[in-house]
């Protein structure tokens, strides 16, 4: 990672560590096709309580991991800047497929992620197997 791409993560990280600082709120959450690799990062914005995030945007790259990507760490710092976000949450880690269920595939997992069937997206361990 490249020192001023390490300088925004360190600058998005110590946001994220700040806790609740008022609305709006920039939630961050990375996707990968397992837990090595962040292909995809996701922000929004939530205005207020209980409202949906927007606007919202996104980033891909199928050959780097987007966690220590230059412009896209550059990106994000701009935009929370743009939306005003007094607030920046962002989730521990890979949080699942960076793929959408009724966009980019039908039915209950993904055919391209198979790291991800019967997974937790949020630990990435495996879920127990159900009786039915």
């Amino acid at each position: 990672m490249s020192l001023l791409a390490n300088r925004f993560q360190k600058r998005l990280s110590k946001k994220a560590r700040q806790g609740f600082r008022g609305w709006p709120v920039a939630t961050i959450a990375f996707y990968g096709p397992d837990l090595r690799r962040a292909s995809k990062v996701a922000i929004g914005i939530v205005a207020f309580e209980r409202a949906d995030a927007e606007p919202m945007q996104s980033w891909s790259s199928d050959d780097v991991d987007v966690r220590h990507d230059l412009l896209i760490a550059q990106q994000l710092a701009e935009f929370i800047e743009l939306h005003g976000a007094r607030t920046v949450a962002t989730a521990e880690g890979i949080i699942g497929c960076p793929h959408q269920e009724g966009i980019d595939y039908e039915g209950e997992w993904c055919p391209v992620c198979e790291f991800w069937k019967g997974r937790d997206r949020f630990t990435g361990e495996l879920l127990p197997k159900s009786d039915d």
